[in-house]
């Protein structure tokens, strides 16, 4: 798994109780990309030092021709 700062950490539910889980990846500790990162999940806005599940994925941020677009 490889991120950057801006990127969203989304954690799968491991049932059908509980609802995927976002946040937005605010720094990233290694040169290369890969965990730990320090994420602000979207549902509390509690922010701490992650290492990423089997569960969990990285979508990428938007790039700017996405976020301008319209």
């Amino acid at each position: 798994m490889r991120a950057q700062a801006g990127d969203w950490l989304v954690v799968q539910s491991r049932d059908i109780t509980h609802h995927a889980r976002r946040g937005q990846i605010l720094s990233v500790r290694s040169a290369d990309g890969a965990p730990p990162y320090w994420v602000r999940w979207n549902d509390d806005g509690h922010e701490g030092l992650v290492v990423p599940g089997p569960d969990s994925h990285v979508e990428p941020a938007p790039g700017p021709s996405e976020t301008n677009a319209g």
